[in-house]
């Protein structure tokens, strides 16, 4: 089944433009050791090819709706803010926030490079929540979380600190934990309460986080009053569940 072509279709039902796609390249020998299906073993190609599976990627698809832009999602100095596994070459960390003609923000650029690429292949595939131990004993396992690399470039590219990310199947909270880290306001919505509860633990960290020295020159005095907002809310929620937040 194409799923995506199926989403597409549908977003255009309801007025929305399809921009663009990325495919999210993943390791096969990674997913078989993670997914343990029969069809990526090694063992498979030497019995019978012809039942041979393929890594199928991840898409991330882009919309948009018709009209003006009246707040652009502005990068005046450029990307500053790298999500991925491929370390960027030293030279050219000393145009990082580059003030004069932007055609020589070649730190920028760089990134740019790989976020406008409509493959990426350069993902992380272990940088998932919950990363740290945030659980309890009897904590239920989130098979398949979503890569913070793949969040935080389209959180970059699609908004401004201050705003707000809604997504509506939060899960453990990937999502909301990328906007808060990125200095944005996150809604996340989750019908499974110990996903809910691994959220609202992954915030936590997330605000213990952006506290620390390294995240001075991402995140102003604004943004990190709009992230202990959205932790509070979070709280508050729990709180109406009958939840410890």
């Amino acid at each position: 089944m194409d799923l995506p072509g199926k989403i597409i279709a549908l977003h255009e039902k309801e007025g929305w433009h399809y921009v663009a796609r990325h495919t999210i390249w993943k390791e096969p020998l990674w997913v078989r050791n993670r997914t343990m299906v029969k069809n990526l073993a090694h063992k498979t190609i030497v019995d019978d090819a012809a039942f041979a599976g393929v890594a199928s990627a991840d898409y991330l698809l882009i919309f948009r709706r018709s009209g003006e832009n009246h707040i652009p999602i502005a990068n005046p100095t450029g990307l500053d803010h790298y999500a991925g596994e491929c370390p960027i070459p030293q030279h050219l960390h000393r145009y990082k926030g580059w003030k004069g003609k932007q055609t020589e923000n070649r730190f920028s650029h760089w990134i740019w490079r790989r976020y406008a690429s409509s493959v990426w292949d350069d993902i992380n595939m272990g940088r998932v929540l919950p990363f740290r131990d945030a659980k309890d004993p009897d904590d239920e396992k989130h098979v398949h979380p979503l890569q913070l690399d793949v969040i935080d470039r389209a959180i970059c590219l699609r908004s401004n600190i201050g705003e707000t990310v809604l997504t509506p199947f939060m899960g453990v909270g990937s999502e909301v934990y990328g906007a808060v880290s990125l200095g944005r306001r996150g809604i996340g919505i989750e019908l499974k309460k110990p996903y809910f509860n691994q959220a609202i633990k992954n915030m936590e960290i997330a605000v213990e986080d952006t506290r620390k020295p390294d995240q001075g020159d991402l995140l102003d005095d604004i943004a990190l009053a709009s992230i202990e907002d959205s932790v509070a809310f979070a709280a508050d929620d729990a709180m109406t569940q009958g939840e410890k937040p």
